[in-house]
């Protein structure tokens, strides 16, 4: 099996704000479907225009929703006493952006959605994500490459807004 090497683009923001206001940021900017019922209109879908009318009203103001969310912080500082510091790994996205990237390149699918990592340090709140485009690069599909740019700068923009 061929493999390939694949360097990644972190980027990074850190904010001044509590953790709790740069959560309450992404959650008021992503929308929240309840996913039991948005999988189930999804599979319903038989047109590209049903697929449209089930996805739009599930994203949020940033043009994301997200699909779940993993507080590692209640397992990282269990049983500690003091104040815990914050860590939640989001995993949002659009299905739509998501079938414009997998139909030029199948392999784009392993990055959609895409994970922001928020969590709480000394110097700050860090709000992290792999850029996606850095992802695709080594493949060299130029329409995915460019899906992937246009998807990189919206969620660069949702966190430097949720940043402050």
């Amino acid at each position: 099996m061929p493999t390939r090497r694949i360097d990644v683009e972190r980027f990074t923001l850190i904010s001044s704000k509590p953790f709790k206001d740069v959560l309450a940021a992404l959650d008021e900017a992503v929308g929240h479907p309840d996913m039991n019922q948005f999988r189930k209109s999804v599979g319903a879908a038989t047109t590209f225009s049903e697929l449209e009318r089930v996805i739009q009203p599930a994203i949020g103001p940033a043009g994301f929703m997200e699909f779940i969310r993993f507080d590692h912080g209640e397992v990282v500082y269990k049983g500690e006493t003091a104040e815990a510091p914050g860590i939640m790994r989001l995993v949002i996205g659009n299905p739509l952006i998501m079938k414009q990237m997998v139909q030029h390149l199948p392999d784009a699918g392993s990055y959609a959605p895409v994970t922001i990592l928020v969590d709480q340090r000394p110097d700050g709140v860090h709000l992290s994500y792999d850029r996606v485009a850095s992802l695709l690069g080594p493949y060299g599909n130029m329409e995915a490459s460019k899906v992937a740019r246009e998807l990189d700068s919206k969620v660069e923009a949702l966190l430097a807004s949720a940043a402050g």
